[in-house]
């Protein structure tokens, strides 16, 4: 049985080296020699499969680590030792195992669906089809149970179907996935005349004539499967076989190339005009990508893995060879190369599919075709199955500037491209040289196309996708499928900048008015739309250098912008934008916008009402096209309330940006909440607080804790939990005698229970008590529902009480998770005298975890550092927390002996909690 199998030589190693099949089989007899007990024997001959399969596992492994590319011969050798190893169970099986004269009868043991096709990665499932004449008889079932039992003592995922050739056509028929198993059917064993006459009856009983369903169901099968997986190719964290434009869309292609064909092999489409010789190298070599990426993934989890997650990522491109580059690390590279892969397999699947769908397309009812409109396309066009397509390549390519042209069309006609018209464009890349890139007409078109038909996302993805983009504006092509590893971007640099551009014409078309009503009243009212446009396609280009990407970024734009036909004072306020693109979303983020000194510095560096529009606009559009969930009603608040701070200091000066100014209309809010006080209580109240107290907070929290001070005896804690749901947090107000350390452990009651600080801020009155206010968010970025807020409250009256001991609680939940810990994040501390008039700033750029800002703010207090106000952004692993501190004596930290001491003990817990979190 065992010597049906031919020896291949085209393995990643010597076939026999990987499993030689006669000598196993010779092994399991010589068992059954010397074990005559049947338990026994077989016991002895599961050791001997096991132990075949362990050793053909690890040459394989060991072959495949010097080639780590080598996927087509390695994948073939995981395919051999399968064989091999069903085989063999079928021999044990049907020689040793079942009772004497049992008689299974005349069936094949056939391979089906990716095993059938020859190719496996090292851990996917065995599909077999037990194929018999007439009916499955008693003795067969028996066989085939024994077989699968031994299979699975082999650890081997085993999927399987016992089913007579009546019984294949008629499930087939009904079932797109058991007619695309059946489809890739591969003799094993056993009665082959039996294999051969499925494989004719199902292609002429059930395959011809069937071919438009079958691409249908394909097609639709595909959709789904890309929508279930984000719908982006671009996902930082993708699915090899499922995802856009990985392994599942190449078989895809084979099994249509197959069904409507008949093909054997892929490379038969290149003889059938399908594809070019080109277009099929590029696709092969994705492929042998695809799949050497897939069998890594594997081998390093031990398990069937297909989601390349962050943690993986880092092992793969060590395993396959990838180096640090400068300024980019081997994952980044790595990932680069994958997505570049991904495209080609998405482009070529899709051409190819699309021209199936054309083949095979339904005809449409008479009424539609009565009735539908047809587009109007200019002159050079043509219609094509509902696709635009060139009417003569020939004459469209005289002028080279058409193939700008093309994707302006599409954009004004509403209709996708042809894929011929595609693959022309592909063809004649070369035709966009230095000449059309300095071309004003071919600027021109350009703009229009990002201009002039509502959303120009479909378009410059499609460019993208094509090589247009990085043809036209060669400084975009480095970050085409540039993946930034961190938690905090869901999409290659390109598709981040598609995203950022669809943002902004969704705001443009007025579709977000409610969600934002600051950008959309910017753009209602009017700005350079080409200047925003233009500063949103490049404030990312500069990524992927040594040096800070913004500056990279100025300096292309200083280039790029004249070139696409915008005028000197134009291209300065782009070049402006893209070197400040983060300014306004950090001073927002970072920074404590109730002090002064915040809103004074951003309108020096704004400067007019025209710059501080734009990058309004462009903040927005950048943190929404970062991915789904990061924008939230709490960074709108921020900037709405930088915007509008800022915009007022610039209309009508920066005097009134001043704390003497801001706590008079406080004090004035105040009175007026509190009607029912009176004088004296109101006096009392006004008087005991210090004048910071008094620009921090809104009135609505100035109301709440002057009554929670009223009356407040000595050993009391008051604390006030409220949901504000216009910034996605819970406000916590707390009230209680002053102590020292009073931050840190606010900071570690929350930290218990599961709390993310976004911002607080702390204040002690001038008669000896403390009040705090915080904003916290769940884990899911949200404020708490009502109906935890008791089990909130007393966990951190417990915590502030002494009943429990934050440093202790949080050595448990103070972990960093395991796709995680992939991530570098450097560690940067500095000091700042000059951002606010009476603090120091002290900003703690480093690794997230639980305990971070419980850790910060005990060091602090253990070095006599006061918290005033502490501001958190976090961008994914990473956290920017903001201190805003005096000394014990109420001074700025100026001594620089001082600041170096507090920076080496803030590394220290920093360090230590990180190791803590580790273990």
């Amino acid at each position: 049985m065992l010597d049906d199998l031919p020896l291949p030589d085209d393995l990643i190693a010597p076939a026999t080296e990987i499993l030689d099949p006669r000598a196993l089989q010779t092994a399991i007899d010589g068992a059954r020699d010397s074990h005559p007990d049947d338990k026994a024997f077989r016991q002895a001959a599961i050791a001997l499969l096991l132990e075949a399969q362990d050793r053909a596992r690890d040459r394989i492994a060991r072959a495949f680590a010097d080639k780590p590319r080598d996927a087509a011969a390695t994948t073939r050798a995981y395919c051999w030792m399968t064989d091999c190893l069903v085989t063999a169970s079928l021999h044990l099986a049907r020689t040793h195992l079942i009772p004497p004269g049992a008689s299974p009868g005349r069936f094949a043991l056939c391979a089906v669906g990716g095993y059938g096709r020859g190719e496996m990665a090292p851990h996917s499932d065995v599909d077999l089809l037990f194929l018999a004449k007439s009916k499955i008889s008693a003795d067969l079932e028996t066989l085939i149970e024994n077989v699968l039992y031994i299979l699975w003592d082999l650890r081997l995922k085993v999927g399987h179907s016992s089913r007579t050739i009546r019984d294949c056509l008629k499930l087939g028929g009904e079932d797109y996935t058991i007619r695309t198993a059946l489809l890739e059917s591969r003799h094993l064993t056993g009665d082959r005349a039996l294999h051969d006459e499925l494989s004719h009856r199902l292609w002429d009983d059930l395959f011809r004539g069937t071919e438009r369903d079958f691409v249908a169901a394909k097609l639709q099968e595909r959709q789904d499967r890309h929508t279930k997986q984000g719908g982006q190719r671009y996902m930082v964290e993708p699915n090899v076989k499922e995802g856009k434009g990985g392994l599942r869309d190449l078989q895809s292609l084979y099994w249509i190339a197959k069904y409507v064909h008949g093909v054997s092999n892929t490379s038969q489409l290149v003889e059938l005009g399908v594809f070019e010789p080109e277009e099929y190298q590029s696709f092969r070599k994705a492929e042998d990508f695809l799949w050497a990426v897939r069998c890594h993934l594997h081998l390093i989890a031990d398990r069937p893995m297909d989601q390349l997650t962050f943690d993986m990522q880092v092992a793969v491109a060590e395993a396959m060879g990838y180096r640090d580059r400068a300024g980019r690390r081997a994952v980044e590279v790595f990932m680069q190369e994958y997505f570049r892969h991904a495209t080609i397999v998405g482009e070529v699947t899709r051409i190819f599919l699309t021209k199936m769908e054309a083949a095979h397309v339904k005809s449409e009812p008479l009424l539609d075709r009565v009735f539908r409109r047809r587009p109007t396309v200019s002159r050079g066009y043509a219609v094509v199955n509902n696709r635009l397509a060139v009417a003569d390549e020939e004459a469209f390519l005289a002028d080279k500037l058409n193939i700008l042209r093309l994707f302006d069309e599409g954009l004004r006609t509403g209709m996708l491209i042809h894929p011929d018209a595609m693959r022309m464009v592909t063809a004649n890349l070369d035709r966009i040289d230095e000449g059309m890139r300095n071309d004003p007409e071919a600027a021109k078109i350009f703009m229009g196309t990002l201009l002039n038909h509502g959303n120009p996302e479909r378009a410059l993805r499609r460019m993208n996708e094509l090589g247009v983009l990085a043809a036209f504006i060669p400084e975009f092509e480095p970050i085409v499928a540039m993946m930034q590893f961190n938690m905090y971007h869901h999409y290659t640099v390109d598709e981040h900048t598609i995203q950022c551009l669809r943002h902004l014409a969704l705001i443009e078309h007025g579709d977000l008015k409610e969600e934002l009503p600051v950008a959309s009243t910017i753009l209602k009212e009017g700005v350079n739309r080409k200047v925003l446009y233009v500063a949103l396609m490049l404030h990312d280009i500069g990524k992927g250098r040594d040096e800070d990407h913004s500056i990279v970024g100025a300096r292309i734009a200083r280039t790029v912008a004249p070139r696409l036909g915008l005028k000197p004072a134009e291209s300065e306020t782009v070049e402006w934008l893209v070197r400040y693109h983060l300014l306004m979303s950090d001073m927002a983020q970072k920074r404590d916008i109730a002090d002064p000194r915040t809103v004074r510095d951003f309108a020096k560096a704004v400067r007019t009402r025209e710059r501080l529009d734009l990058l309004c606009v462009l903040t927005v559009c950048d943190i929404r096209g970062v991915g789904p969930g990061v924008w939230n009603n709490w960074k709108a608040a921020l900037l709405r309330a930088l915007y509008r701070q800022t915009r007022k200091a610039l209309e009508t000066g920066l005097e009134d940006l001043n704390r003497q100014y801001r706590g008079q209309e406080a004090k004035r809010a105040l009175r007026a909440a509190l009607p029912d006080w009176s004088k004296t209580d109101l006096d009392r109240e006004i008087r005991r607080h210090y004048p910071t107290y008094w620009q921090g907070l809104h009135v609505t929290a100035h109301k709440v804790l002057a009554e929670m001070l009223r009356d407040l005896p000595e050993a009391e804690i008051r604390m006030d939990l409220h949901p504000d749901e216009d910034r996605d947090a819970t406000r916590a107000l707390f009230a209680m005698e002053d102590h020292p350390g009073i931050f840190s452990r606010l900071a570690g009651a929350l930290a218990l229970v599961g709390a993310n600080v976004v911002d607080a801020r702390t204040f002690t009155s001038k008669d000896g008590y403390a009040t705090a206010a915080f904003w916290i968010q769940d884990a899911d970025g949200h404020p708490y529902e009502s109906a935890r807020i008791p089990r909130l409250r007393q966990m951190i009256l417990k915590t502030l009480k002494g009943e429990v001991v934050p440093r202790e609680a949080m050595k448990s939940r103070d972990k960093i998770k395991k796709r995680e810990r992939a991530f570098r994040v450097s560690t940067a501390i500095s000091f700042d005298n000059e951002g606010s008039e009476i603090f120091t700033i002290i900003e703690v750029d480093t690794r997230d975890r639980p305990a971070l800002l419980f850790d910060l703010t005990r060091t602090l207090a253990a070095a006599n550092v006061q918290i005033s106000s502490a501001v958190i952004a976090t961008y994914g692993e990473q956290v920017v927390d903001t201190f805003y501190v005096k000394d014990m004596f109420g001074l700025k930290l100026y001594s620089e002996t001082k600041q170096k001491a507090l920076e080496a003990k803030l590394r220290e817990a920093i360090s230590e909690g990180q190791e803590r979190a580790r273990s």
